[in-house]
């Protein structure tokens, strides 16, 4: 589903700044984040370019109290949220500059604070990780520190023109990594998996899972684009082996003639000819450098993580603490835990020993990234509660795993119960591990 939606970049002279609003960390979209003020089209804005500027001025109005009234809104352009959403939206950004003496007023429920702020300074702050900003406002707030108001447009029409010939957009969560969402062969609901590109002087690149030719050249485009700009490419770095995760490494590889980083149970499972191979453990460091605001020894640290696959690994950043999750924990559904290869006990102590890391960000492999480790622990007690209600379905006398399946599971989408299966089975199995259920010719019962 994709959304229109309309966005006001307001300029005030008086002040040198632009307005910036701090959106409720409880928002499901872009909760605790900075952003320009803007919302969703309703029917009552009209259709349209009229419809899209009364939009920008009455979000403005209702969010800032600010009344635009007589004053003209300049269109810029419009980004579209990348396909790792839930929910999409193509907002259309507005230029305005704001009447003398209007002060920003915000009610405190949908945001928390808003006022004028000079572009490069809330840059400079996000580059040292003490400001959360919305990727496309971080955008046009560097286009403002680097060109200034009368350079602004040219800079927008440039960038969109680039993406509509297909430029993979630098998506931006927090300094120092590249999400980039690409088309894999994965599970639904998701299309798309998260290929990372982290570093700054030095980066490495994190799952380029796609096997589509036409998506790796994207990736590979974006990759020349910063070994261009004069940074190091230091290798492909994998989280695990599962098909949606891999489809480009030996190509990437091969391409820029870079070693393979990786668990040594994942090196078993991935086919890189050629490819020079290191072997991460528990606790290996990859260097990557200056981090984006010249800290130095900037490193990711990898934590063995296994449950979903034995040689799954994630990697915290040493300066922002952001944690690259693969597929550890998603944003958009369930992870799914296939035996024999999944392991549903050893899957719980991954999640708490991640979350122990206490990430500040973390960015899985399926869905837009979650601000904190909350996601790991709501992951963690969202199994548990399958658990539970896994043994009330043996305890009232279910046995089957078909019949399991429907009463555990019937919360879930009837196209994903195969998949579910697989989880339930390794619910099973961790139940019998702890001696409270058994399997009796095909069939389960309580112990």
């Amino acid at each position: 589903m994709i959304k229109t939606a309309a966005t006001v970049v307001l300029w005030s002279d008086e002040h040198d700044g632009v307005l910036l609003v701090e959106r409720s960390p409880q928002l499901r979209f872009f909760g605790g984040f900075h952003a320009f003020p803007g919302g969703v089209l309703e029917p009552g804005d009209g259709q349209g370019d009229a419809g899209l500027d009364a939009c920008a001025r009455r979000e403005l109005l209702e969010e800032t109290a600010i009344d635009l009234q007589g004053a003209a809104l300049q269109p810029l352009g419009h980004f579209l949220t990348p396909p790792f959403a839930p929910v999409r939206f193509d907002a259309r950004f507005f230029f305005a500059r704001a009447p003398r003496g209007c002060e920003p007023r915000v009610d405190g429920s949908e945001l928390v604070a808003g006022s004028f702020v000079k572009p490069h300074e809330v840059v400079q702050r996000w580059t040292h990780g003490e400001i959360r900003v919305a990727p496309p406002v971080l955008l046009l707030l560097e286009f403002l520190a680097q060109a200034g108001v009368d350079g602004l447009a040219a800079r927008v029409r440039e960038i969109t023109k680039r993406y509509a010939e297909g430029e993979l957009p630098r998506v931006r969560f927090s300094p120092g990594a590249i999400l980039a969402p690409l088309r894999t062969p994965t599970l639904p609901p998701a299309t798309t998996t998260n290929t990372y590109v982290v570093g700054h002087d030095r980066f490495v690149v994190i799952d380029p899972g796609t096997p589509e030719p036409t998506e790796q050249q994207r990736l590979f485009t974006l990759v020349r684009s910063l070994i261009a700009e004069g940074r190091a490419f230091d290798g492909v770095v994998l989280t695990h082996h599962h098909p949606d995760h891999v489809g480009a490494v030996a190509a990437t590889c091969a391409t820029f003639d870079v070693p393979l980083l990786a668990h040594a149970r994942t090196h078993d499972r991935v086919e890189a000819p050629g490819t020079r191979r290191v072997v991460l453990d528990d606790g290996a460091r990859i260097a990557l450098g200056k981090a984006p605001d010249e800290t130095p020894d900037f490193a990711l640290v990898a934590t063995a993580t296994p449950g979903h696959a034995q040689g799954h690994l994630v990697f915290r950043d040493t300066r922002y603490g952001t944690l690259f999750a693969g597929d550890l924990v998603s944003t958009l559904s369930t992870i799914v835990i296939d035996p024999p290869e999944g392991h549903m006990a050893t899957y719980w102590a991954s999640l708490e020993r991640a979350a122990a890391l206490a990430p500040t960000l973390v960015y899985p492999a399926h869905g837009p990234p979650a601000i904190g480790g909350g996601v790991l622990k709501k992951t963690l007690a969202h199994r548990k509660e399958r658990e539970a209600k896994l043994r009330d379905a043996l305890a009232r006398g279910l046995t089957a795993e078909d019949a399991l399946l429907a009463d555990v599971y019937a919360d879930v989408d009837a196209r994903l119960l195969p998949i579910a299966a697989r989880s339930l089975r390794a619910g099973l199995e961790k139940l019998a591990e702890d001696g409270v259920a058994v399997e009796r010719d095909t069939c389960w019962s309580p112990i």
